[in-house]
């Protein structure tokens, strides 16, 4: 077993045979949580210092594009924006950014004001309801749709913007309604659109029909154009639609920081970027992704549940027995990235964590045996037997006070 490496170990079965899918273009992230994040009904708002913090940790990760608000909707919005705009500018970041806007001049303006004053490019992402019950409920119809589209495409082209035209609701929209206004945007200059799963209604293979059908008609157009997912996870499909989305075509995807957004949220960037680093697809530095999450937790006030993936506090920790034996077993052969694979299908060290062994009531002596000589405490056969027995008698995993209260009453017996 000398001279081994993952391949040896670890037959992956993503890409028996070969199927494995790679992009053909590499991937690009637009981080939605200074926006979209923000839309959630539980979030607080966070002050501009906060933000700001949050857009460097972007940048750290090698996200692309930030969006940084909805300018239109008001003074704050507008000095958030600029103020974010410009701490892009003055760091040297190499986010891009960008802004929301409904299909009207009014949100625009202040897209095109705020560049001006600043004197960095933003992008527009003008955006429209497209779907049927939207046109119903908002009495619409399909002419006004694209009265509205041409016009503040232009109107953004015009005055210097680069426009991604944005189509809510657009899963449960009719072909040829997104055939004549994705058409009419590319006409009118727009240089991406974007696909959106607004209320979290669409699944993977919904995604990679709708998908393809939008890549045929760019096609159609001869215009190089990009294509854009952003998705909700109201049905809890968020992250598997993100990847059907770009094996279908896309080439931006959207994401918040632990999921933040509209009702349930929107697809979580930090799960986006952790899966593309194990398909292969980036090599983007991710040890600060945890650092990222709990800035978001701590400042939008929503609190990250302790088994989330990657970044949660049990993601890399165990108190089960032969878990733990198997990690020790591997531990002893050297190879670090070994025990951090032997029972992980993410490998801690990649995203800034470590395998970590607990003390419960699943544990075995093991368990009690690596955390003592973890902390550079002595093993002793006493002292093994009572933390084993207390936490056989327990119903959760000690606490470290808990266990280093047993070793001093066992130390002051002796």
């Amino acid at each position: 077993m000398q001279n081994l490496n993952e391949s040896d170990l670890i037959y992956d079965w993503n890409v028996h045979g070969n199927t494995g899918f790679r992009p053909s273009v590499p991937i690009q992230f637009d981080d939605e949580t200074l926006r979209d994040g923000l839309q959630g009904p539980s979030v607080v708002d966070p002050p501009i210092e906060d933000k700001v913090e949050i857009l460097h940790l972007m940048d750290a990760l090698g996200i692309h594009t930030a969006a940084l608000g909805l300018p239109g909707a008001g003074p704050r919005a507008v000095a958030d924006v600029t103020r974010l705009a410009k701490e892009i500018l003055d760091c040297k970041l190499k986010i891009r950014a960008n802004c929301a806007a409904r299909t009207v001049e009014a949100d625009i303006i202040p897209i095109i004001e705020i560049s001006q004053k600043v004197g960095l490019p933003i992008e527009a992402c003008t955006f429209i309801g497209s779907s049927p019950i939207r046109q119903y409920a908002e009495g619409w119809d399909i002419d006004f749709l694209l009265r509205q589209t041409e016009n503040a495409v232009k109107f953004a082209v015009k005055r210097g913007l680069p426009v991604m035209y944005v189509t809510e609701d657009t899963v449960r929209s009719q072909p040829d309604h997104i055939r004549r206004l994705y058409t009419t945007a590319i006409h009118a200059g727009a240089k991406r659109i974007c696909v959106c799963d607004t209320v979290g209604h669409i699944t993977p293979t919904g995604v990679r029909n709708l998908v393809s059908f939008v890549a045929g008609v760019v096609k159609e157009t001869g215009v190089n154009v990009g294509i854009d997912w952003h998705g909700h996870r109201d049905r809890g499909f968020d992250v598997a639609n993100t990847f059907a989305a770009i094996e279908a075509g896309a080439t931006r995807v959207h994401g918040c920081a632990i999921g933040v957004g509209e009702r349930v949220g929107n697809t979580p960037m930090d799960l986006i970027l952790a899966n593309c680093r194990l398909h292969g697809w980036i090599d983007n530095d991710l040890t600060s992704l945890k650092k990222y999450c709990e800035k978001v937790s701590q400042t939008y006030g929503v609190p990250i549940p302790k088994n989330y993936p990657i970044i949660g506090d049990d993601a890399f920790r165990t108190g089960t027995g032969v878990h733990a034996a198997a990690i020790i077993k591997a531990e002893k052969k050297g190879e670090r990235w070994l025990a951090d694979r032997v029972y992980s299908g993410v490998p801690a060290e990649w995203f800034g964590g470590r395998q970590t062994i607990e003390v419960g009531p699943m544990s075995g002596e093991s368990n009690v045996v690596y955390w003592l000589k973890q902390r550079k405490i002595e093993p002793k056969r006493e002292w093994v037997v009572a933390i084993f027995n207390k936490a056989k008698s327990s119903n959760r995993i000690l606490s470290d006070s808990e266990i280093l209260e047993i070793v001093r009453n066992e130390s002051a017996k002796s």
